[in-house]
């Protein structure tokens, strides 16, 4: 019965993510067991791509395999890897199992096997049981048979995907460092965040000029260098210039460079930031801070691709492709005579609205898993989560710092709880006393909004079901049970509502 299901899973063309969560959710009604999940080695970590049984935040989180002994084992073989009751190996997934958030689970089931496609690694396949006795030589050799149709699965995903890129006339990300993207990652699911990645794979594959907007914090650098991966010059260079950062008197050599004897101090002739760029991509962060006289030589490089060093009188021509990012309202300092109308112009031939974190609530929790997980490893802690409480206060919180804001709270908060007492050894779960957010910007839990959300009528629902479901787990000390009786709703339906809006 089970091979029929993943057989009618492989036949029928499925958008990944939701062939891969199908396929998890089958193994672990199968197995019976309390979580399962699918992860993807990227260099030296494993990243979830499929989750059941286990916390939203996880697929926020990336697990350095050399942090993570049980991990390393299951890649280390080829066949299924079972880890008893009592293993004395740490386990990736303590306080992460969504029937027991937060707390350690010592007597329990679990097992994992290594994934291999095309004879490359892919990742892993895990499963943890709640029973200490769940998985006898039966359940490991069924893993093992059921390993060949997830990896049949993998692959049949990879090359609808290739065929769908193809299709679509996009670039191959073939020159794409690997260790480039994943420090560069941008961490999210919601559909507004998907939009926009949409929409730069499709403007990658031009020369055309990118305006990047969008407020501080929200990432905007990381967007620049998608663009520059998914484009035809990502085996090229991508220069980032900061030019909030550049003083009015140096801001010209900086980016074009200076001849010998140019003014006191030109000891030599040096190339700019075009030179460097030749053939890739340049990054100006902060465009609008740019002084006056430099916008016009900027302006030059954009209609003739020349640039000038300098103290001198030659032009040397440079292929770069333009990427420009501001915070600032452009259009309003063209009209205050701060910024040139021409320049504007060229800049803006494609201009991107990037959305601030309110506007994204579906990916708070991955993005907040992902910083967890970052200091979990800096600190040298056995795990670090957040109280359902203190996820209630991030969610209702309107954060004007955006994700950079987000990162500062929760490693500050993880500090704050070391210095409190908080063992390294211990599952560290953050309070929402911990996250020192600003009472006066918490939005208020009230039966109904006072005032218009920022968001569409959707999102804000969403945001509000799930606001409720964690108070009445909070005030329910995590008995489903319980908290939809409180809910005035079915058990089944509540465990259904809070596994659409990410909740488990």
């Amino acid at each position: 019965m089970l091979d029929a299901v993943l057989f009618a899973d492989l036949v029928t063309e499925l958008p990944a993510a939701v062939r891969l969560q199908r396929l998890v959710n089958t193994l672990r009604n199968h197995f019976a067991c309390g979580a399962v999940a699918l992860l993807q080695l990227q260099q030296a970590q494993l990243k979830p791509v499929a989750v059941q049984g286990l916390l939203r935040e996880t697929l926020g989180r990336r697990f350095v395999v050399a942090q993570h002994p049980r991990l390393a084992a299951i890649l280390a073989s080829r066949q299924p890897v079972r880890f008893p009751p009592g293993s004395e190996l740490p386990d990736p997934y303590d306080g992460l199992l969504a029937e027991t958030p937060g707390e350690a689970v010592p007597v329990h089931d679990c097992m994992g096997v290594s994934l291999y496609v095309e004879g490359r690694c892919w990742g892993a396949l895990t499963l943890d049981a709640l029973s200490p006795a769940s998985f006898d030589a039966l359940a490991i050799l069924q893993l093992q048979q059921l390993s060949l149709l997830v990896e049949a699965a993998i692959r049949i995903t990879e090359l609808e995907q290739a065929n769908r890129a193809l299709r679509q006339g996009e670039l191959p990300a073939a020159g794409t460092s690997t260790v480039a993207a994943q420090q560069y990652e941008i961490i999210g699911q919601s559909p507004a965040l998907q939009r926009i990645l949409q929409e730069l794979d499709v403007v990658a594959s031009s020369e055309l000029p990118v305006l990047l907007l969008g407020e501080t914090g929200v990432g905007k650098e990381l967007f620049a260098r998608q663009l520059h991966r998914r484009s035809g010059r990502a085996d090229k260079p991508m220069i980032y210039v900061n030019c909030a950062a550049l003083p009015e008197s140096l801001a010209e050599s900086e980016l074009f460079g200076h001849s010998k004897g140019a003014f006191s101090g030109a000891l030599s002739e040096r190339a700019g930031r075009f030179d460097a760029a030749d053939g890739g991509t340049l990054f100006l962060d902060e465009v609008g801070e740019l002084p006056l006289s430099v916008q016009a030589k900027l302006l030059r490089v954009l209609q003739n691709g020349e640039i000038q060093r300098l103290g001198s009188d030659k032009l040397q021509r440079v292929n770069v492709r333009l990427v420009a990012a501001t915070n600032r309202d452009l259009q309003q300092q063209v009209k205050q005579g701060e910024f040139r109308a021409d320049l504007y112009h060229r800049l803006s031939v494609y201009p991107i609205p990037i959305p601030p974190l309110r506007e994204r609530s579906e990916d708070l929790p991955l993005l907040a898993g992902h910083f967890l997980e970052q200091n979990r490893s800096r600190l040298g802690l056995r795990s670090l989560r957040l109280a359902p409480a203190a996820e209630l206060a991030l969610l209702g919180y309107n954060w004007p710092g955006n994700i950079r804001e987000l990162e500062h709270v929760i490693s500050r908060a993880a500090i704050k709880a070391l210095s409190q007492g908080a063992q390294r050894s211990d599952i560290v779960i953050l309070q929402p006393e911990l996250l020192d957010l600003p009472q006066t910007l918490r939005a208020p839990l009230s039966p109904a909004p006072t005032i218009l959300p920022a968001q569409g009528l959707k999102e804000a629902v969403n945001q509000y079901q799930q606001q409720l479901i964690l108070q009445a787990l909070e005030q329910h000390q995590q008995c489903w049970s319980k908290a939809a009786r409180a809910l005035q709703l079915d058990a089944s339906n509540l465990h259904k509502l809070a596994q659409r809006l990410g909740l488990k």
